[in-house]
């Protein structure tokens, strides 16, 4: 091992931790929103709208058929038209974003729909308005399985993250490509993956703490 390269570490972790981190606040902006959507006007949901369901439905769908780092390099004018580059780490959030946000959508959407049907007749039956029945019904009752998911979807996004050191963003995966694969240096691979993995382990094992206690059936 090149000790180096070992130098570059803090700054390649760093790069990392911002395009995932970063990407992931801005994605749940979106896939919240969209989660919420999907769920709503569902045929089962509270206010069904068939058309507009299916429409997002599509489109969600459609970002998430496409893998990554095909979806990336098919972005990047649209990328270097937003950030006046297409490589680098902050113009590889750009994709991120677009790539995670209907994967967040869907995970979103999956928690919502575990919430009691019950609960949400219950407040109907009061008179709760949609709005009242989202945010003071639906998101409350499904916040821990929402926190699990967050967990995942930042560990992929992390895993995106990784792929996109491929074709010209910075972070471990470009560390590991650069100095590691293409330089036929086997330890510069591992370290890069044991980080990667430490990396996730933490994400979720915070995500699991956070839900625990969010959880109100466990008190």
């Amino acid at each position: 091992m090149d000790w180096s390269l070992m130098s570059m570490l803090p700054s390649q972790i760093w790069e990392s931790l911002y395009m995932t981190i970063g990407s992931a606040l801005v994605a749940y902006l979106i896939g919240l929103p969209l989660g919420v959507i999907l769920v709503v006007t569902d045929k089962d949901g509270i206010r069904p709208k068939r058309v507009l369901n299916q429409v997002l439905g599509i489109i969600v769908n459609l970002f998430r058929s496409v893998p990554f780092l095909i979806l990336m390099i098919a972005l990047s004018g649209f990328t270097r038209l937003i950030a006046g580059k297409a490589y680098g780490s902050p113009a590889a959030i750009i994709p991120l974003i677009i790539g995670s946000a209907p994967f967040v959508a869907r995970m979103v959407e999956s928690s919502l729909k575990e919430v009691d049907p019950g609960v949400v007749e219950a407040a109907q039956a009061m008179g709760a308005s949609t709005w009242q029945i989202i945010s003071k019904v639906i998101l409350p009752e499904a916040k821990p399985s929402l926190i699990v998911g967050a967990a995942i979807s930042i560990t992929t996004i992390l895993g995106y993250s990784a792929t996109a050191g491929a074709v010209g963003a910075g972070g471990l995966g470009a560390w590991a490509i650069n100095y590691g694969y293409y330089r036929y240096n086997a330890a510069v691979m591992w370290v890069a993956v044991a980080l990667l993995v430490l990396i996730v382990q933490v994400f979720q094992a915070v995500g699991m703490w956070l839900a625990k206690v969010l959880d109100r059936r466990l008190h």
